[in-house]
């Protein structure tokens, strides 16, 4: 899930960008259209990720040997990279995608600590636990984003924020197992991976705010990608995955999975944003845990307990409290984009 946090004292400004760049004839229903197709990829994504994990995946009747997340991570950051750099470049030249020295190495943090992070500890948890329950924990991340502007007081606490907090922590309680009285055995590296990707989607978040104020989302896309791809680098080098053996099966899926979970999901997203504005986008999105819990059940008989369903429901219910504005509040909605 790229999402980026808009503070009050940016939003109006980024809004007034936001549309003067869109297109003016806007069409809600296929902004809406646009989105949920993201969302649906993002929801493939999540199970193709899961099914390779586990050994499920099947191509031309043969199972793939598990891939493990660190590899799916970097794999696809760097075969994103590699496709979105020349199609920008070539299009308009260096000029697409440079920026300041400031914006590039806040990227660059971004790109590490934000996308690489968020990305390696959401497979984690997948593999280790569930798509639900991955992405749920996952998904929390505007919970914290706003705990955050709350304590460095850029929102005021109101009881909308509050019942977002508790419902949102309530839901996480029933969809990991606690307090019910079925027992639920989780992983519990899988359950702390969870809530590490939170986190830093929401690091990715809050730091990331001011740049989409001065420059266009692919520009701060492809930076962010060539920042976690060279972490990739160092991290896990190139003759450690050579070593690796994969197959020539394998090396195909992860170059579909890239191109399904970053580029193809991320254009019908933006796509999406030149007909919605930010605030009904996001909401649209929250069509993505609803996607990916289904496909994983249908196609990898992953169960849902019916604790864990209310549990997955209050979280989506707090996320969609998070981003309804307050009583003559609009401008302090906490708005985010997608980081998958």
């Amino acid at each position: 899930m790229t999402r980026f946090w808009t503070p009050p004292h940016h939003r109006i400004r980024w809004l007034e960008l936001n549309l003067r760049n869109s297109n003016s004839n806007a069409h809600p229903w296929r902004g809406y259209a646009y989105i949920a197709a993201a969302a649906f990829l993002w929801g493939v994504s999540a199970s193709l990720g899961r099914a390779v994990f586990i050994g499920k995946l099947r191509l031309a009747g043969e199972a793939l040997h598990p891939i493990e997340p660190v590899i799916l991570s970097q794999t696809r950051t760097t075969f994103s990279l590699l496709v979105l750099l020349p199609i920008l470049v070539g299009r308009r030249g260096w000029q697409r995608i440079q920026l300041p020295t400031p914006d590039v190495i806040q990227c660059l943090i971004l790109g590490m600590l934000g996308v690489a992070a968020s990305n390696y500890f959401y497979y984690v948890a997948i593999q280790k636990t569930s798509v639900a329950v991955a992405i749920i924990l996952q998904y929390t991340a505007p919970v914290w984003v706003l705990l955050y502007v709350v304590a460095r007081r850029q929102q005021r606490l109101s009881a909308q924020k509050v019942l977002a907090v508790f419902v949102a922590l309530v839901g996480i309680a029933l969809t990991i197992g606690i307090g019910a009285n079925s027992v639920l055995r989780l992983d519990v590296n899988g359950v702390i991976a969870g809530l590490a990707a939170s986190f830093s989607f929401a690091f990715y978040n809050i730091g990331g705010h001011g740049i989409l104020t001065r420059h266009d989302r692919w520009r701060v896309l492809v930076w962010t990608l060539a920042s976690a791809a060279l972490f990739w680098l160092v991290f896990d080098p190139p003759w450690k995955v050579i070593a690796s053996h994969y197959t020539a099966a394998q090396w195909g899926f992860l170059f579909v999975f890239s191109m399904i979970s970053i580029l193809g999901s991320f254009s019908l997203y933006f796509l999406g944003l030149q007909h919605l504005e930010p605030a009904r986008a996001i909401i649209a999105s929250c069509l993505e845990p609803v996607f990916s819990i289904l496909l994983a059940a249908a196609l990898l008989g992953e169960g849902v307990r019916s604790f864990q369903m209310l549990g997955i429901v209050l979280v989506l219910s707090a996320i969609l409290i998070v981003q309804l504005p307050g009583r003559g509040a609009q401008q302090q909605a906490v708005v985010v984009d997608p980081i998958e």
